[in-house]
């Protein structure tokens, strides 16, 4: 539902924007100028995240990383930038993006904290080892205040804290070819073997606010055309602080490379 409201949102703004009169289009632009002679900049961002939420380091239970698949993840930003000397070599920016953050990982793990939905609907938790594959797919409302520092007047550098609000989240997977055993390792054991799967989703277990640090470069290609690559780096668990099934902290770890337009 959250996901629907972001769309619509979106359409609307595209519409109106799409059938402002000549007029205000030119007293927009003159604004434009007016704010640049002011120190001010303004510009949009669009690009693909890649990377992954994972614990660090990698701890015991799981053995191995048997695959990965970064999906498509797509990320829109506007930003504002005021330059505070009359060179532009430093400067603040403020930015708002829509954002998602993809993955799908396939695992070997012992003795893995899980909760599963057996064929039957009914849940067993306990540890799980053998073969898991997790899914994660969540979209993000993210504020970036970043400090910028020109090195030339082609490159930028930037660097600074950002905050984001969980729009939509989904963490799931099925584990297989293994065993689970409950509630602890001394427990009754369960067998998965052959076409036997079961299920997971710690979807409703996701924090909704995410916080870390972002480090970027922007080469200006053209006069209005840049290149971009940000690193944004979580440094809170993703899951909420009273979730325990899952033993270790989790961190969102993502490369974001695009486009950007300078108006």
């Amino acid at each position: 539902m959250k996901r629907q409201y972001t769309i619509s949102i979106l359409i609307l703004l595209t519409i109106c924007i799409g059938t402002r009169p000549a007029y205000a289009q030119e007293e927009r632009n003159q604004g434009i100028i007016q704010s640049y002679l002011h120190g001010w900049e303004y510009g949009i961002k669009a690009g693909f995240n890649i990377g992954g939420t994972s614990p660090l380091p990698l701890p015991n239970e799981i053995r191995s990383i048997e695959g990965y698949n970064p999906g498509i993840a797509i990320s829109i930003e506007g930003r504002a930038t005021k330059w505070l000397d009359e060179t532009k070599k430093w400067g603040v920016t403020l930015g708002v993006s829509l954002e998602n953050k993809h993955m799908t990982t396939e695992a070997i793990t012992k003795n893995y904290g899980m909760k599963i939905i057996n064929t039957n609907g009914g849940e067993l938790e306990g540890l799980w080892t053998g073969r898991v594959k997790t899914k994660v797919k969540n979209s993000y409302l993210t504020v970036p205040v970043l400090a910028n520092y020109n090195i030339s007047k082609r490159w930028t550098l930037s660097a600074g804290p950002y905050v984001s609000y969980l729009l939509d989240g989904d963490f799931s997977g099925h584990v297989y070819e293994g065993h689970l055993r409950t509630p602890d390792q001394t427990g009754s054991r369960v067998d998965f073997t052959g076409e036997s799967v079961a299920t997971y989703d710690f979807s409703n277990n996701l924090r909704n606010f995410q916080w870390g640090m972002q480090l970027g470069g922007e080469w200006k290609a053209f006069k209005h055309l840049t290149v971009y690559a940000d690193l944004k780096w979580g440094l809170n668990d993703i899951f909420q602080k009273d979730f325990d099934t899952v033993t270790f902290a989790m961190y969102p770890i993502y490369l974001n490379v695009g486009f950007g337009y300078a108006f």
